[in-house]
């Protein structure tokens, strides 16, 4: 049997030019046009052909190369330099240019604010295909890594731990200098001495700043690697993080508006998000879908104002929890009185508003009543007697609760995993994006909507195939 073996040496005809490299139904040139299609202009970003000094990269180009690497996985700027050497697909979507890493790097950098209106462009394009309706939205959180370690997040508590035994180790080393000198042994151990006294001195000094920074600013903790951060708990547990938000589509499942917000939950997220998706929609939607995460009776109620159908579970509902002997459902709300009704009868008027977690309480007059209760153990222990917490929005939340019931809202309510889980699923399993690279808020909002835009061009491909596509972006 004989072999076949390559000959680096031979002389063979390659292509004229790089355009016969690549096939006319390469996924690249999809990715080419839905850049060319984008307006730049109208993305903030600064063009100037008349600029005096060394011509640059236009960002157009840029741009190309960042969201076809993306869209692949190939995110740092290094990794991005080499493909344009070597892989001859970026080679071709470049037109055989070579900027450097630092060129990518900076690029990326400095236009944070353009880079995140692409999600925006991108999505008021798929409604133009007709691939968005923006009837039925559905909104998700997941949590996403920060190019900074967990290490680096200082509490006062930790920071006033850490003052007290750098001064206990400053005034060792200064007994030791002292003691080095009055015996005036060898000058290294006293250089070395002086050198870890510089070193100590210096961390107080930063521990010092970030114990000033958290007075200040009023937080509970701060990352003095990406000062916007904040501490959040995922399947890999508890590490500095930020919280991505997207709202997608029904009809195709494609993204609508991406968001980052540096909050550990979504119990404030979900009017706000709505918001975002509705500008760029134009109009207003007519449902609005989310987890038991969302379930906040002050944000459902924005929406709920709008006459837009919302459905979201409370975390009983979510949870299925079977009712409790003697909890809230059981006490009757008589709305003219102002007053809790107890099984037994027994009548809790309203007592006082809690203004932290904004609720109205009402509790029962006579303690004795309740302590002489054969119930007394079991409905409350408290010889205060019993109490019901009654939400501002209490009405908003009984409502909500047994519209998410209805059977067309679980309809909808089954397609939210499909529909807004699924591009997490593909951001983080697909493209290897479980953490962001740029710093603070405006770079990793980039990111993400570079990330969204990704998948909503790979949606798209899959919807139509590469020349209609291609067709419909040139037209």
């Amino acid at each position: 049997m004989t072999y076949r073996c390559g000959n680096r040496y031979q002389i063979q005809m390659f292509p004229e030019s790089m355009e016969d490299c690549i096939a006319k139904d390469d996924p690249v040139r999809a990715y080419d046009a839905f850049v060319d299609a984008l307006n730049l202009s109208k993305l903030e970003f600064e063009i100037d052909g008349h600029k005096a000094g060394t011509p640059e990269y236009h960002p157009r180009t840029l741009l190309k190369l960042l969201i076809y690497g993306y869209c692949y996985g190939i995110r740092s700027s290094r990794k991005l330099e080499r493909a344009v050497h070597h892989n001859i697909s970026f080679i071709w979507l470049v037109g055989g240019l070579k900027p450097d890493h630092k060129t990518i790097a900076r690029f990326r950098a400095s236009n944070k604010k353009a880079i995140k209106n692409v999600l925006k462009q991108c999505a008021r394009m798929c409604i133009d295909l007709d691939l968005i309706d923006g009837n039925v939205l559905f909104v998700d959180g997941s949590k996403f890594r920060a190019n900074a370690s967990i290490n680096q997040t200082w509490t006062e508590e930790r920071c006033e731990k850490v003052l007290i035994k750098v001064d206990v180790r400053i005034d060792r080393l200064l007994d030791e200098c002292e003691r080095i000198d009055k015996e005036e042994q060898g000058s290294p151990s006293l250089v070395k001495l002086k050198e870890e006294l510089k070193d100590q001195e210096a961390l107080k000094a930063r521990v010092e700043a970030v114990h000033k920074e958290l007075k200040e600013r009023k937080l509970r903790s701060v990352n003095t690697t990406d000062s916007e951060c904040v501490k959040v708990k995922g399947r890999q547990g508890t590490h500095a993080g930020y919280n991505a938000q997207i709202v997608a589509d029904e009809k195709h499942g494609l993204i609508v508006n991406s968001d980052v917000v540096n909050e550990s939950n979504d119990i404030n997220q979900f009017a706000n998000q709505m918001e975002q998706a509705q500008e760029t929609l134009g109009k207003k939607c007519e449902v609005a879908c989310g987890d038991a995460g969302y379930s906040n009776a002050r944000e459902l109620k924005k929406v709920d104002d709008q006459n837009i159908t919302a459905i979201v579970p409370s975390q009983k509902q979510a949870y299925d929890t079977p009712a409790k002997e003697f909890e809230k459902s059981q006490f009757q709300y008589d709305a003219g009185k102002d007053c809790y009704a107890c099984p037994q009868g027994h009548s809790l008027p309203y007592s006082y508003f809690c203004k932290d977690k904004e609720h109205r309480v009402y509790q029962i007059e006579d303690p004795s009543k309740c302590t002489a209760c054969p119930h007394f153990g079991v409905c409350t222990k408290d010889k205060e007697g019993r109490r019901i917490r009654r939400l501002v929005n209490e009405e908003t939340k009984l409502k909500l609760e047994a519209q998410y019931k209805k059977p067309e809202c679980q309809a909808i309510y089954k397609l939210r995993k499909q529909k807004v889980e699924l591009p997490f699923g593909h951001i983080k399993s697909n493209l290897g994006a479980g953490a962001f690279l740029l710093r603070g808020l405006d770079g990793v909002n980039a990111e993400m909507s570079l990330l969204a835009s990704c998948f909503n061009i790979r949606r798209m491909i899959t919807l139509f195939g590469v020349l209609p596509l291609i067709a419909k972006l040139v037209g």
